[in-house]
Formats: structure tokens, sequence, C-alpha cells
């Protein structure tokens, strides 16, 4: 535990580490149960699933070190994938054929409050950079646009 992490807890409806903090809660939609994960740095859920009943059929199932530990796995993963989706939306890369071989093309999109900026990058074969010039975040990077920003001697784009 370092000086900024809270104290461990072991309870019934609440459970936590160093980093993360299961806890069971009332299911709005039902007369269920349902548990949340909650990431220290956070202040929404990253994920929020079904409870177990306890053998009353009327009170949820206590939490345990084997349950929350398959909620801190299933929870990173939850997280890992909206990165990747993140990531996905905002980093496109298309490859084509041009005069001097085939040259791979990418759109990197950089989000802010205030605006977000994109850059379009050309490299080779070698992963050489041939070109790098700043786009517009709507451009919408496809085999064509590619083709012809290379075959523009890379020009600046619109």
């Amino acid at each position: 535990m370092t000086e900024n992490s809270p104290d461990p807890v072991h309870e019934a409806r609440i459970w936590s580490d160093a980093r993360w903090t299961a806890r069971i809660i009332k299911n709005e939609d039902d007369d269920g149960w349902a548990v949340a994960m909650l990431l220290h740095s956070e202040s929404e859920p990253a994920l929020v699933g079904p409870w177990t009943m306890g053998r009353d059929k009327k009170n949820p199932k206590p939490l345990d070190v084997a349950a929350f530990n398959t909620l801190v796995k299933t929870a990173n993963e939850v997280i890992r994938r909206h990165e990747q989706q993140l990531h996905a939306q905002l980093n496109r890369n298309v490859t084509v054929t041009g005069a001097t071989g085939r040259i791979r093309v990418t759109l990197a999109i950089v989000p802010d409050e205030e605006g977000a900026s994109a850059c379009l990058v050309a490299t080779d074969v070698f992963d050489e950079e041939l070109a790098r010039v700043a786009v517009s975040p709507a451009f919408k990077l496809n085999a064509s646009s590619a083709l012809a920003w290379v075959e523009s001697d890379y020009a600046r784009q619109a």
C-alpha cells in the first residue's frame, strides 16, 4: 500500500484493494442485487453487473477474495477493450502503392476539450517517415484519399 491508496476493506458488501473497490448495490431494475467495480482514480464504475442472491433469496451473497479477483480481472478487461476501441476510432491507417512502392498512410486524431487536432503521416516499408501534415479531424482516410495525397507529393490537405 502507498500513502495515497486506501486501506483494504474486506466486508460482505464492499471489498477493496489498492486499485479497485467492489460494492454490492441494490439493482434499480428489479428486486435483485448488482455489483459495481470502481477504479480508485475514476468517478464512474468501470463495470456494473448482476450479483447473486444469498441463500435466503433476499440478501446478496457476500463478497469474497475469489469473487473480487474475478471481478477485478473482468473490470480490467472492460477498460482494456474500451481503450482499444478508442484507439481504433482515433487512429486509422491504410496501405497504398504509389510510384515509389508501398506506403502506409496513418491518420492520428488527438482529442482535446478545446478542439481536436489530427495528423496525416506517410511511412515507407522500412517505417521511415516520408511526410507529415496537419489535417482536419474530420479528414476521411481511405485508400482513395491516401493515394491522392501520395500522388500529390504529400501536399497539405484541406
